[in-house]
């Protein structure tokens, strides 16, 4: 029963945040709250007209948007809308210098821990049921390597697994940002999908990855891991793992309901020669898991000829068997570590791997997170007529594959010195994806 013009005086006197939330409440609050003498109000106290000084009677004259029509002409929300434009435009200039310098070695964003910060960013995942209730999970660790994120979710208020349908993968922004201080959860904020799963059928259809006494672990396409409690159909916990290629504009610049579009590569002239193959290529490969690093390192110079192309894919050998020297020892016990609230865990012989091939003109090429594991083989080092002597010990892989291309390792366990030797990598990239980026048919 309050009339509309105390509402709009009380309303005056509120932040563009609070402005937001408070149009929230109903249709006449919205309509309200779009008063544009208000949002003027606040436009101009942030964004102070441009002045211009004539030489002409020495007149000081205003110019800018502000004089350029009356605020009754305008249409309601107008200022709004400007305001939150404005703002937009300047957290984005600020997070776009902040990611411009390229790492000499990953050729990926070097200060992309600021750019986040400075953007704002945060990650959720969105549970939906079969009754259509949405269930919100907000992040509830990071873990920031040298080109991937890792995110972790855990609560004690899961829904149960047999009534999901599917997961839902967010970058999380503020509408508006206020820099001196943190985000709040409960203030207007812009969803981009980056991700969307099927849980329809989660442990019949998704590579069990591996267990420990207490979880079991699930992976899903792209870089989501799934914990479930051994002998329960209950979620323990969940793990994403993000690239930072493209990592800012997938989790800002999509909808809430459609991801982003990587945009296509604009080959250079004279940029390959089909008949001689790929060339100049370096791999950055970092294996990990939380804040335990086992390998970081950067291969150059990998090619591939034209003999090298077969059943549809280039294959770039990184470390071979037969070349002892550049064989590469992982640091410390292989593992990927876990925690929730209660129960913390390590899954053995599993761990986040992050690969980033770059091309010969150093542009990214080729690049993704994910969990993989390690699998005790079946035949040795010598059924492949190797002649290393030097390695007595099980022989172990790791693989993965996506629409891309194919990762096979080979490692070797030395008991002597309790440590695992890579003595073979193998990218296999694919010929469609080759063509795509360079326009050439192989």
């Amino acid at each position: 029963s309050m009339p509309s013009e105390m509402l709009v005086k009380i309303f005056s006197y509120l932040d563009a945040v609070s402005l937001l939330c408070v149009s929230c409440v109903n249709k006449r609050f919205y309509h309200l709250a779009n008063d544009n003498g208000i949002w003027l109000k606040i436009y101009s106290g942030c964004f102070p007209p441009k002045r211009t000084i004539w030489k002409v009677k020495s007149v000081q004259t205003e110019t800018g948007p502000l004089s350029s029509a009356p605020i009754q002409d305008r249409k309601p929300g107008y200022w709004k809308k400007e305001y939150i434009l404005k703002q937009t435009a300047a957290v984005t200039t600020r997070v776009m210098q902040l990611v411009k310098p390229a790492d000499l070695y990953t050729g990926l964003p070097n200060r992309i821990k600021k750019a986040i910060k400075a953007s704002g960013l945060s990650w959720m995942i969105v549970l939906k049921d079969r009754n259509g209730k949405e269930h919100v999970m907000e992040q509830a660790d990071l873990f920031f390597k040298d080109t991937s994120v890792t995110i972790f979710w855990y609560s004690a208020s899961w829904p149960c697994l047999d009534i999901l349908l599917s997961l839902k993968l967010f970058g999380v922004t503020p509408l508006l940002l206020d820099q001196s201080k943190a985000p709040s959860k409960n203030g207007p904020r812009r969803r981009s999908l980056i991700a969307e799963y099927d849980f329809s059928n989660l442990t019949e259809s998704n590579v069990t990855l591996g267990a420990d006494k207490l979880v079991q672990l699930f992976s899903l396409d792209p870089g989501l891991l799934v914990g479930l409690w051994k002998g329960k159909n209950e979620i323990a916990f969940v793990m994403a793992s993000l690239h930072y290629h493209q990592l800012l504009e997938r989790s800002t610049l999509g909808s809430a309901t459609v991801q982003y579009v990587l945009p296509s590569n604009k080959p250079m002239l004279d940029d390959i020669d089909p008949e001689y193959g790929l060339h100049d290529y370096d791999l950055h490969l970092d294996m990990h898991s939380g804040s335990c690093t086992y390998l970081c390192g950067t291969f150059k110079s990998l090619f591939c000829r034209k003999g090298d192309i077969e059943n549809g894919y280039l294959r770039l050998t990184v470390v071979s068997l037969k070349d002892n020297t550049k064989h590469v020892p992982l640091i410390g016990t292989v593992g990927l570590s876990w925690e929730t609230d209660a129960f913390k865990g390590n899954v053995k012989d599993c761990f986040v791997m992050d690969v980033t091939l770059l091309d010969e003109s150093r542009k990214p090429f080729w690049c993704f997170s994910a969990p993989v594991c390690m699998e005790l083989s079946s035949k040795g080092l010598s059924s492949k007529g190797s002649s290393l002597y030097d390695y007595m010990g099980c022989v172990y892989t790791t693989d993965y594959a996506d629409a891309e291309g194919k990762v096979s390792v080979e490692l070797v366990w030395l008991e002597e010195t309790k440590e695992y030797f890579i003595v073979s990598l193998v990218l296999y990239v694919s010929t469609e994806k080759v063509n795509n980026w360079y326009g050439t048919n192989y």
